[in-house]
C-alpha cells in the first residue's frame, strides 16, 4: 500500500509546457517518493486497498515544492544605510568601489559567530519555506578566507539539516576581491584556486562553485581559471552573468556546460543562442533588477527563440535583493519581464530544479521524484503570479513528511 494518497486535487505537475493540469486528479506517496499521479478516475483500485491514509484535498491546487535557486542566505549585518545612500544617487558601482557593497559584508561576516549566522540565515529561510519552498540554494561568497567561506557553508548545512528542506551549497569564493588583496586580485584568486577550491572540495560542503562575472568583479579569463580548477575538482559550475555589462559571460558559462547563468540583464543574442545549445539555465533576479532600479531587460525574447530554460530566484542578499518572498519573484518575473504565468511556476519548480541540477530528483510531480508537494488555497494556478503580499500556502509536504 501506499503511504498517503490525496483525492479531489486539481494537480499542476509541471511535466510539460504550461501547468501539465490534471483537474480532477489524485497523487500518492510511497516513503520519501511520488508513488502514483493521474486522474482520480484512472486509479487503479478501491481506496481503502490503495493508501494506508487517503485525505480529501478538497480542490486544491497541488504543485511540486517550490525551489529558490540563488540565494546568498548566510551573512553578517545588512546593508540599509547603502539603500540609503542609492537613493540619495549613488551607484552600485560607485558604492563598491568607496569600499562599500560586498566588502562591507565581509567584514560583518567574518565578525560573526558560526551560531549568528545560523540564527539570523534560519529567520531567512523560515519566510521562503512558510511560501512553500521546499529547496533553497545558498552561496558563499562572504567570507573571502578559507576559514569563513567554509563558515558559511557549513552553517548552510545546517540550516539544510535543522529545517529538512533541501539545501545545495554553491562556493563563491570568486565574489570579489578582499581588502587585504585589494591591489592583487591574482594573489587572491591563487588563493582561491590552490588553496581554498581544494579544501572545500575535499571536505564536501560545497554542490557547485559560482563566480561573479564583471567588470567590478572578475574578468572572463580570471573566471575561467575558477571554472577549470572546479572541473577538475568534479565540480559544476554557476556565474553570475552580463548584470551591469556584457562580459560575455553568458557564452563563457555556456562552453564550461555551467548549471545556470544567472542575472543577464546584458546578455546579446549570440549569448543566449549559446546558452541554448548548451542546455544552461538562465536565472532571472527580478528582485536585484527592481531594488536597484535597473531599466535593462534581460533578453526573455532571445531565451524563448533559443530554448533557454529560464527559472527565477529571489537573490536573497543583504546588499542588492534582500527579499524573502518567492511568491513575490513570480509576480516580478511577470510584471517586470513580462513572463507568463506559467513560465513564472516553472522558473520556481522544474527549471529551477534543472539549475541546480536536481531535474531528475525534484520540481515536477511524477512518479519516483521527491514527495515535494504544495497544496494552495487558489482557483487557479496563476493566482500565484498574479497576487502580491499574498501567501495562499495550505499545506507543506517536503520528502513525504509534513513541515
Amino acid at each position: 500500500m501506499w503511504d498517503r494518497l490525496w483525492i479531489n486535487a486539481r494537480l499542476a505537475t509541471m511535466v510539460s509546457d504550461g501547468y501539465g493540469a490534471i483537474p480532477e486528479g489524485a497523487i500518492a506517496i510511497a516513503g520519501d517518493r511520488i508513488a502514483w499521479v493521474g486522474r482520480q478516475v484512472d486509479l487503479p483500485g478501491a481506496l481503502d486497498r490503495l493508501a494506508a491514509s487517503v485525505e480529501d484535498a478538497g480542490g486544491a491546487w497541488v504543485t511540486p515544492g517550490l525551489i529558490d535557486c540563488h540565494t546568498h542566505l548566510v551573512h553578517g549585518g545588512d546593508r540599509a544605510r547603502e539603500f540609503a545612500m542609492r537613493l540619495h544617487g549613488a551607484s552600485y558601482e560607485e558604492i563598491a568601489r568607496a569600499g562599500g557593497g560586498i566588502v562591507s559584508t565581509v567584514a560583518a561576516t567574518r565578525a560573526a559567530a558560526e551560531e549568528e549566522l545560523l540564527a539570523s540565515a534560519r529567520k531567512r529561510l523560515d519566510a521562503l519555506a512558510v511560501e512553500g519552498v521546499t529547496t533553497v540554494e545558498i552561496k558563499s561568497g562572504y567570507g573571502l578566507d578559507l576559514s569563513t567561506e567554509a563558515k558559511m557553508l557549513r552553517v548552510a548545512g545546517r540550516l539544510g539539516q535543522e529545517s529538512r528542506l533541501r539545501v545545495r551549497r554553491s562556493f563563491l569564493g570568486a565574489h570579489a576581491v578582499p581588502p587585504e588583496d585589494r591591489d592583487q586580485p591574482e594573489r587572491y584568486l591563487d588563493r582561491v584556486i590552490d588553496e581554498m577550491l581544494p579544501a572545500i572540495a575535499r571536505d564536501g560542503l560545497a554542490d557547485a562553485v559560482d563566480a561573479f562575472g564583471e567588470k567590478i568583479a572578475f574578468s572572463p579569463v580570471q573566471v575561467e581559471r575558477v571554472f577549470r580548477a572546479a572541473k577538475a575538482l568534479g565540480l559544476p559550475v554557476k556565474l553570475h552573468a552580463d548584470q551591469l555589462s556584457d562580459q560575455d559571460g553568458a557564452a563563457l558559462a555556456a562552453r564550461f556546460g555551467a548549471l545556470s547563468a544567472d542575472h543577464l540583464e546584458y546578455t546579446s543574442e549570440s549569448g543566449a543562442k549559446e546558452m541554448g545549445r548548451a542546455g544552461t539555465v538562465a536565472v532571472l533576479l527580478p528582485g536585484a533588477f527592481y531594488f536597484l532600479r535597473e531599466t535593462q531587460l534581460p533578453p526573455v525574447g532571445a531565451f524563448r527563440r533559443h530554448g533557454v530554460p529560464m527559472a527565477l530566484a529571489t537573490d536573497n542578499n543583504p546588499g542588492t535583493s534582500p527579499a524573502t518572498s518567492l511568491l513575490l519573484m513570480l509576480n516580478m518575473g511577470c510584471t517586470l519581464f513580462r513572463l507568463t504565468p506559467e513560465e513564472a511556476l516553472a522558473g520556481v519548480t522544474r527549471n529551477a530544479a534543472r539549475a541546480l541540477g536536481l531535474a531528475d530528483e525534484c520540481g515536477r510531480l511524477a512518479p519516483g521524484l521527491a514527495a515535494d508537494l504544495v497544496f494552495w488555497d487558489v482557483d487557479d494556478p496563476a493566482e500565484l503570479s498574479y497576487r502580491i503580499a499574498y501567501n495562499p500556502c495550505r499545506a507543506v509536504i517536503r520528502a513525504g513528511r509534513s513541515v
